[in-house]
């Protein structure tokens, strides 16, 4: 038996098959849960739907009578909800003299309310605990350059997940979120493809490498299943959280690569 055998499943933020979402929807089936995947693009969620044998729903986390519609179908299908993952972002960069202010609205709608949306409707439909699993950053705790609206919404989730696993503690569901570095990501592939980019990360990862989708598999799938704790921001980022990130001045020439898609 898988470690999430019997057990009911959504995640979000799942349409990219190089992404984080798409791996620990296939790691959670592998593990026998049954599934719900959600994101805005329909084609690929078909696709993981087939490869995972759940259902395809397209959600826009932003947006809570989609959210809410996503919970009330794996209600529905599978008889409850054990476990939530939110993997869905929206990367936004520019600085807070230059950037317009709806584009720090919308950072939040997605990062911080998509989250707000997704912990209140599916702990409303968990019955028997389980466990919600939410998508931060390392932007979050580490201020980056370029990237103020993204990070001040990310770290305005860590706090949510933290007051959350106070209010739904008694009823055993836990909250958490994950923070992670650098990702090799379809979202971050233009960024990698910049020559001596990848070098120029992996020198500030004490684990000397960039994270893969299978590497927040592996942390969402520990979170879902025996993990006793909530109320945990998780840095899954090889350590960088104990250093930094480049600056602009340690990158090379970012022709047509965007930084705001390293985490």
């Amino acid at each position: 038996m898988g470690l999430l055998e019997g057990k009911t499943a959504i995640v979000l933020g799942a349409s990219a098959s190089g992404g984080s979402g798409w791996a620990i929807a296939r790691r959670f089936a592998a593990e026998g849960a049954r599934l719900v995947v959600g994101a805005r693009s329909e084609g690929p969620l078909q696709e993981l739907a087939r490869l995972t044998g759940g259902i395809a729903q397209t959600c826009d986390v932003a947006n809570e009578e989609d959210v809410a519609a996503l919970v009330a179908r794996a209600v529905a299908d599978y008889g409850g909800l054990d476990i939530a993952v939110n993997a869905a972002g929206l990367p936004m960069g520019g600085t807070i003299a230059q950037a317009p202010v709806a584009e720090a609205r919308a950072a939040m709608e997605v990062n911080y309310f998509g989250c707000l949306h997704v912990i209140r409707h599916s702990a409303a439909a968990m019955t028997r605990g389980g466990s919600i699993i939410l998508f931060s950053s390392l932007a979050a705790s580490q201020p980056l350059e370029f990237v103020y609206a993204y990070g001040a919404a990310k770290a305005a989730m860590d706090s949510l997940v933290r007051y959350a696993a106070i209010e739904y503690g008694p009823r055993g569901i836990k909250v958490n979120s994950i923070l992670p570095g650098p990702i090799r990501s379809d979202m971050a592939s233009g960024l990698w493809a910049v020559p001596g980019m990848e070098e120029a990360y992996r020198r500030e990862i004490p684990l000397r490498r960039i994270g893969e989708p299978e590497d927040y598999a592996d942390a969402a799938l520990w979170l879902a299943g025996p993990a006793f704790v909530s109320g945990l921001n998780l840095h899954v980022s090889g350590g960088n959280q104990l250093t930094r990130m480049p600056g602009l001045s340690d990158r090379p020439a970012m022709i047509g690569a965007d930084p705001t898609n390293a985490a």
